[in-house]
């Protein structure tokens, strides 16, 4: 973090007898930030949905253009990443900051392990500031307070919400965190969100055992929504072309492949 970040303080020993998600994630992209139950369940899971590791990957490269499309072609300079999970290659604050060195950054996630490793990689340049806040989506106020402190909620605001609403089982509560967030950032400010499915068109259909065994056997539990569900969380906002689409396809090459996992950029008008 950089000089003057104030973390959450104290961190709880994370729990390695249960696979959880932020782990399993890095595992299916190729980190080494996980425990032998999180490669269990992960490769359990990938037995069962095979293209959950292509999901895991595109996930990871819509971030990357999402960001950078935000930062050099929309002015963005303010990110609040939402479910940032474990730090890999090429982070939210390091792709902004190469656009901007500028950028500021914060980093929300509930998982100790998660806190452990922001503290010790999340080093931004010189002229930026990264943050982490130790809180549930689930939190929404409390992770406005939080970001304020770093962040100028006076200005546009990135909320960045990949692969984390399906954590938020109530659709309901899920549309409701999103309206909370996006009414506490001003005119100018994006949401960028992903979201698995069960939609037999983009090759869902064969994710939903995977998911049950998920449940039965990881933390935290997930679902998966059709694209009409994922479409709700877009309301009073303006999708960026080409608007919602498997996050493979979001301004990316046209022959890319299909993903069951959907992906939107919208802008608060």
């Amino acid at each position: 973090m950089s000089e003057g970040d104030s973390p959450a303080t104290g961190p709880a020993r994370p729990n390695t007898s249960v696979a959880h998600n932020a782990r399993v994630w890095n595992h299916w992209i190729g980190g080494k930030d996980n425990y032998e139950v999180d490669r269990r369940v992960g490769d359990r899971v990938a037995g069962m949905f095979p293209v959950i590791r292509a999901v895991a990957r595109a996930d990871r490269d819509f971030l990357a253009r999402a960001v950078r499309f935000l930062a050099a072609e929309r002015g963005i300079r303010q990110f609040l990443d939402i479910g940032s999970g474990l730090p890999t290659g090429d982070n939210t604050h390091e792709i902004a900051q190469r656009v901007a060195p500028g950028s500021r950054t914060v980093y929300v996630d509930n998982d100790p392990i998660v806190l452990v490793h922001a503290r010790s990689l999340l080093t931004g340049s010189p002229e930026g500031v990264t943050d982490y806040i130790d809180a549930d989506v689930r939190e929404p106020d409390e992770i406005v307070r939080g970001a304020a402190r770093t962040l100028d909620l006076d200005r546009p605001v990135a909320v960045l919400m990949l692969g984390i609403l399906n954590f938020v089982l109530d659709t309901g509560e899920a549309r409701d965190i999103v309206r909370r967030l996006m009414a506490a950032v001003p005119s100018g400010s994006h949401l960028v969100l992903t979201h698995p499915t069960f939609d037999a068109e983009v090759g869902g259909a064969g994710n939903r055992a995977a998911m049950e065994f998920w449940n039965a056997n990881a933390t935290p539990p997930i679902t998966a929504r059709g694209r009409p569900e994922i479409a709700e969380f877009l309301d009073g906002l303006e999708p960026v072309e080409p608007g919602l689409v498997p996050c493979s396809r979001w301004r990316a090459e046209p022959d890319a492949d299909v993903v069951p996992q959907y992906a939107a950029v919208a802008v608060k008008p």
